[in-house]
């Protein structure tokens, strides 16, 4: 021990109602089971999985998330502890990102997991499991996008740059083809995390502007249009993903060669800060009933209001009924904030936790 077992499977199981992305009768699920001596050594790796997922989620996908336990209501059936990531989604609703379970001794006594301890005894095991699926697809989707389509994370994307060339009016279209190509190589031999800087060639005989749109909707970072005149001024024209498809600017060629892997940076960082800029814009603290209501039931347009911090006394019954009233839940109750004690919106009972509340996926 330990006994560490991660797989990637495809899992099918009966959805009443399917949702694209987010619960789908078949899907890709990464998962592990974990087999440990100690319960302090279960522990630990339950929270280092906790700590991969809220990694991936925040400096790959830019996807900001509360990091937090599950209360009793809501944990996995059968685990001592319940850890989960939280992100808020562009209509203001939670998103369950990836959780990760501390089993204690259960599923080793029902299921006869044990081993030889270091007395000779046969003793049962400690046992975590943790998991994330095609849910994270979904979840980048809702996170980024636009009215326009996809916006991908740099750090994500299957392509960095895709480069137009703009032949409609040369006098040479073969000569722009070949500076694309000279510049897609160029580019290539730039290093973006580890990796040389993915670059496309969309050589296709379409529209520039149809040609443009598509790139756009696929949430490519960064679109490159060159012509006779960016070639005469030793330019490229430039349009980022993450501002508007107007916001372009010509740049020299020089220039944007050795800041590419710069402004990929830039980009992953300011998708990031924006989404959560918009969930610190659309969380409140709450702290009476009479607000906890209207908050998550102000009208058409409020319906998601979006996250409530709000002190909660732990009491199952009153979770139940929050859950039948507004069919709003507990997220979790969030590791990376200060707690201070305080009193429960509901009971007026003491509390020393302040737990995250919203509707959800």
């Amino acid at each position: 021990l330990p006994l560490l077992i991660n797989q990637w499977a495809n899992v099918v199981r009966w959805e009443m109602r399917t949702r694209l992305f987010l619960r789908t009768a078949e899907f890709l699920w990464q998962e592990g089971h974990t087999a440990h001596a100690t319960e302090a050594e279960a522990r630990e790796e339950t929270l280092r999985m906790l700590d991969v997922y809220a990694d991936f989620a925040e400096n790959w996908m830019a996807m900001p998330v509360y990091k937090g336990r599950k209360t009793e209501s809501e944990k996995f059936p059968g685990a001592v502890d319940t850890y989960t990531i939280e992100a808020m989604m562009q209509d203001r609703k939670a998103l369950q990102a990836g959780t990760s379970h501390f089993l204690g001794q259960n599923f080793a006594k029902a299921s006869g997991i044990e081993f030889l301890d270091d007395q000779g005894e046969r003793v049962h095991a400690w046992t975590t499991s943790w998991g994330v699926s095609t849910r994270l697809v979904g979840g980048l989707i809702m996170t980024h996008s636009d009215d326009d389509g996809l916006i991908l994370p740099p750090k994500l994307a299957p392509a960095h740059v895709v480069i137009l060339p703009v032949t409609v009016r040369a006098d040479d279209p073969q000569a722009v083809l070949d500076h694309c190509h000279r510049l897609a190589d160029e580019l290539r031999q730039q290093t973006y995390h580890g990796e040389p800087v993915r670059v496309e060639i969309d050589d296709r005989d379409l529209r520039g502007g149809e040609k443009l749109w598509q790139w756009i909707k696929r949430g490519v970072p960064l679109r490159l249009e060159i012509g006779p005149r960016d070639i005469a001024e030793d330019a490229v024209f430039v349009g980022r993903r993450d501002q508007g498809p107007k916001d372009k600017q010509s740049v020299p060629r020089g220039q944007f060669i050795a800041e590419v892997t710069s402004i990929l940076d830039q980009m992953q960082q300011t998708l990031l800060e924006r989404a959560r800029a918009f969930r610190d814009q659309n969380t409140s603290v709450l702290t009476s009933k009479d607000d906890f209501y209207d908050y998550f039931k102000g009208g058409e347009e409020s319906r998601e209001a979006g996250f409530a911090l709000a002190h909660f006394c732990g009491d199952p019954e009153v979770e139940a009924q929050i859950k039948a009233d507004l069919n709003v839940t507990v997220r979790c109750i969030p590791m990376d904030r200060e707690q201070t004690p305080g009193t429960c919106f509901m009971t007026g009972r003491p509390s020393d936790q302040q737990v995250v509340w919203a509707k959800s996926y």
